[in-house]
């Protein structure tokens, strides 16, 4: 897309004044690094890093119905959501597709609150409002997203308010936040501790900058957060899972609530529920890729005698781990940890082996059980 073409989040400007390299991303014009990659995605491991997320899609279903009817197109248990609390889950075509991943919570009395990928959220955003019935409602925001990432992310967020201190892993809260009207969740994308932060647009670039007056948080770019989620084990939409993608084989079987594989009530649950039973043609896997450049999206996965078996669909170098990392599909015979295989980069092929997801631990902030 042309610079003109391009949609501008409302930190633009600060991201600009910055120095921030900026390229097109699901639409938006966005920066993808101010120093560098490397540089950027060990900061967020070891400080705190802010994210600009503004380009993703947020909106409210609201209404007597409302979590009766989400219900129907996602396969996680809304019902039993506490109120103050948001959990992962999936978008699904009557197909057992994933059309998006989501985040939906309840952070007041007023339905849900939703966050959907950026260049997935057009078509979310009709899908509800052509599929939702009876006495539910879909809103969308116009608001910003801030992110901060890492594990000093939540002294930083206390320093500015005490409550942030109260939050554990997927609380969810609407409050009055620097001023205005925010929602905020402890969650994130990066396998590291934080919080996701919507605020009015308005009200973004005095929040951003106030946040990055501390001399632990840096900006960072759409690059880091690539890698960073790559390290985590955790998809891309349209790059590791898609509308042809089911849960099973996606590994996302933790989205499917033990209540509703019994109900069988949503979209392509008999789909769903044969792969569970039978399993998938196949599946996703991590790989650690022992030589040769990076295996990137599109690399060609084989067996031992050089059998094409399957597709990376996210890859690059990990720099925590110091070495090559990938995801991609194979089928469940060749899935087993420890199952060595090869991955052809360039045409010229290189040793793999199936390795554990996250490939980096996930640190994420979980209270206490009192």
């Amino acid at each position: 897309m042309t610079d003109q073409a391009l949609k501008t989040t409302p930190l633009n400007a600060a991201h600009r004044a910055l120095g921030a390299r900026m390229v097109g991303f699901g639409g938006y014009d966005m920066p993808v690094q101010y120093e560098g990659v490397l540089a950027e995605h060990r900061w967020t491991r070891e400080h705190a890093g802010l994210f600009d997320v503004s380009h993703m899609g947020q909106c409210k279903i609201t209404g007597a119905d409302a979590v009766t009817q989400f219900q129907r197109f996602v396969p996680g248990d809304y019902q039993v959501l506490k109120s103050g609390r948001q959990k992962y889950s999936l978008l699904l075509n009557e197909s057992g597709g994933i059309i998006d991943d989501l985040m939906a919570g309840k952070p007041d009395h007023d339905g849900l609150f939703v966050v959907v990928n950026a260049g997935n959220k057009d078509e979310d955003f009709a899908f509800w409002e052509a599929n939702l019935q009876g006495d539910a409602k879909l809103t969308v925001l116009d608001r910003a997203l801030i992110a901060i990432q890492g594990p000093e992310a939540a002294e930083v967020m206390a320093a500015h308010d005490p409550v942030f201190g109260d939050f554990g892993f997927m609380d969810s809260a609407r409050l009055m936040l620097f001023g205005v009207d925010c929602y905020v969740s402890r969650s994130g994308y990066t396998g590291e501790d934080g919080y996701e932060i919507s605020v009015p647009a308005a009200d973004a670039e005095r929040i951003w900058n106030a946040i990055l007056k501390d001399a632990r948080v840096k900006p960072i770019g759409l690059g880091a957060r690539d890698s960073l989620r790559l390290e985590a084990g955790l998809p891309l939409h349209g790059h590791d899972i898609d509308a042809s993608t089911s849960p099973v084989e996606g590994a996302l079987t933790f989205a499917l609530s033990k209540s509703r594989k019994e109900a069988a009530d949503f979209n392509g649950a008999d789909r769903i529920l044969k792969e569970l039973a039978d399993g998938p043609s196949r599946v996703r896997v991590g790989l650690s890729v022992k030589e040769g450049a990076p295996a990137r999206e599109g690399a060609e996965i084989a067996d031992l005698d050089g059998n094409i078996i399957g597709t990376v669909t996210s890859g690059g170098p990990s720099p925590t781990l110091g070495r090559n990392i990938a995801m991609g599909y194979v089928p469940p015979a060749f899935a087993e940890l420890g199952t060595d295989l090869k991955v052809l980069v360039r045409g010229k092929p290189a040793a793999a082996e199936v390795v554990a997801m996250p490939f980096v631990a996930q640190r994420y902030y979980r209270k206490p059980k009192v």
